[in-house]
């Protein structure tokens, strides 16, 4: 079943909150709000204040998880992430979970995936009924572009389970992947299988807002991206 996609050239906090609920999504119980937070020197992220009005809609729990750089950027580690995310503001506005700030991983079998065969996730996952996923929609150098569906693989992954992303699953240990990078083809193939046993696991307890906004070539990943 195809769906529904509602658009707005109006950019505000208003208008996510009204495309929303023009979704007719109920998100119940305990809901995940996985947002891009933003890597230390990125211009272009979309700030919490920007998010604010649609994260208090659903009381929803900022949800984010560790990276698997092996140089570079601070949220690869727990303590310099959550020390990022309280200079970005999330914690100032948001209840916010680092969901695999404590292991061991969940770990969810892939049976028909394409590129991997298992997903490796942030062990918090398992305490979310539903999730809204608010992508910042960009560029990204091996992806192509990046939203929703990062969000729901590269997003919701642990440090292991980036790696396996990452090297279309040849290794879970991200000083190796970045050796064994999966090409163009495979790494959207790996995310796309990752993304679905997250999808599977909620059963349409989901809802997607994506906003091209400050739009660059370069991820948030990014310590310092092109200019839009």
């Amino acid at each position: 079943m195809k769906s529904k996609v509602y658009l707005t050239r109006e950019i505000t906090p208003e208008k996510v909150v009204e495309l929303y609920r023009a979704l007719g999504v109920a998100l119940p119980g305990r809901v995940a709000v996985k947002v891009h937070s933003g890597e230390k020197g990125n211009q272009n992220f979309l700030r919490p204040e920007f998010w604010r009005p649609m994260v208090e809609t659903v009381k929803g729990t900022v949800v984010e998880c560790n990276t698997a750089y092996a140089s570079g950027g601070v949220r690869d580690h727990t303590e310099s992430h959550w020390k990022l995310l309280e200079e970005h503001g999330w914690t100032r506005y948001f209840h916010v979970d680092l969901m695999d700030a404590q292991g061991p991983d969940l770990i969810w079998p892939i049976p028909q995936g394409k590129v991997l065969r298992e997903n490796h996730l942030g062990r918090n996952m398992v305490n979310y009924d539903s999730m809204l996923v608010l992508a910042h929609f960009k560029g990204h150098p091996m992806g192509g572009y990046g939203g929703a569906l990062k969000q729901l693989s590269i997003g919701c992954a642990s440090r292991a389970g980036k790696a396996l992303i990452h090297s279309a699953g040849k290794t879970d240990d991200r000083y190796e992947t970045w050796k064994r990078h999966a090409d163009f083809v495979a790494f959207p193939e790996a995310m796309a299988d990752a993304a679905m046993s997250v999808v599977e696991h909620f059963q349409g307890k989901l809802a997607f807002v994506n906003v091209m906004k400050n739009l660059s070539v370069d991820c948030g990943c990014c310590a310092v991206a092109e200019d839009p």
